[in-house]
């Protein structure tokens, strides 16, 4: 009896297996193929790009590549990139998680109306304040410069604290009280308590911030107008041409903006799924 039952489970199990095979492996092909456009293309000529798209090249070539890096500077505006993002995380980060911890720690009516000022606005769209914050930003003489930039970014800490508070709440409050009666203060609870237990959430924000500042072609494309400090992903816009467009180097171009950002989230997805995960099932 057990064992007709352990096969009829197994075949179960495999009808379900293939059932998941036949739904992903559809999605995954129709994912994979804008990918595979840029990255093959970026070995072809342009005739050869124009009359087989989506094969592979009659002719290998690596002129694309030499042709970006000959005529744009990839180098400092990866270093642009590369600073903006990891200072504005950083500061994303400390601020989100310490707003959260003080919410946490002080519940009142007075927090409880700065978190509704904060989702009210976490969901006005950044576009409708476009103009506004170019004024600020001129007024402070911040237009053009990667300071002013990072400051732009630093709204994103409102995103960061929905998460990690949401984790927060999940917390063994008693940890926080024990802590208290042995004689800890604010900073030394927040630091040697609180942070190691929310690192799943905090490792989460960093990988989601760290992605949109990357990507955000916006901010820089208004904000900066000198070319010594565009970001990576505005020169692959610059990329395109005003009458005609040489394709397959603009497909090189973007090739090299999103490596390494793919890579980046590729090395930490595990803790991703880990974060979410933890934020919505612990306690």
């Amino acid at each position: 009896m057990r064992k007709a039952s352990n096969l009829g489970r197994s075949a179960r199990e495999r009808r379900e297996s293939i059932l998941r095979s036949a739904i992903i492996l559809p999605i995954t092909i129709v994912c994979a193929i804008p990918l595979w456009y840029v990255v093959i293309n970026t070995f072809k000529t342009i005739n050869d790009m124009a009359s087989n798209p989506l094969g592979l090249p009659t002719k290998w070539t690596l002129d694309n590549y030499r042709h970006i890096l000959e005529t744009i500077p990839v180098g400092r505006s990866f270093m642009n990139t590369i600073i903006v993002t990891v200072v504005a995380v950083a500061i994303e980060v400390i601020i989100g998680s310490m707003a959260a911890y003080g919410m946490i720690l002080r519940k009142s009516w007075f927090t409880a109306a700065i978190g509704t000022l904060l989702m009210i606005a976490f969901v006005i769209p950044t576009q409708a304040i476009l103009i506004p914050l170019y004024k600020m930003e001129s007024e402070l003489h911040l237009v053009n410069t990667l300071q002013g930039l990072i400051l732009l970014y630093l709204g994103g800490a409102v995103f960061c604290y929905f998460l990690i508070v949401g984790y927060m709440r999940k917390l063994p409050y008693e940890l926080i009280e024990a802590a208290r009666i042995d004689g800890a203060g604010p900073l030394r609870i927040y630091w040697q308590i609180v942070l190691p237990l929310i690192r799943p959430i905090l490792v989460t924000v960093i990988v989601f911030q760290t992605m949109g500042t990357w990507n955000n072609f916006m901010y820089p494309n208004v904000f900066l107008s000198s070319s010594e400090l565009q970001t990576i992903i505005v020169q692959t816009y610059n990329a395109v041409g005003e009458f005609t467009t040489d394709w397959p180097s603009y497909m090189t171009m973007t090739l090299i903006a999103l490596i390494p950002v793919f890579v980046f989230f590729i090395l930490c997805q595990r803790w991703i799924v880990a974060g979410l995960i933890a934020g919505s099932v612990k306690g």
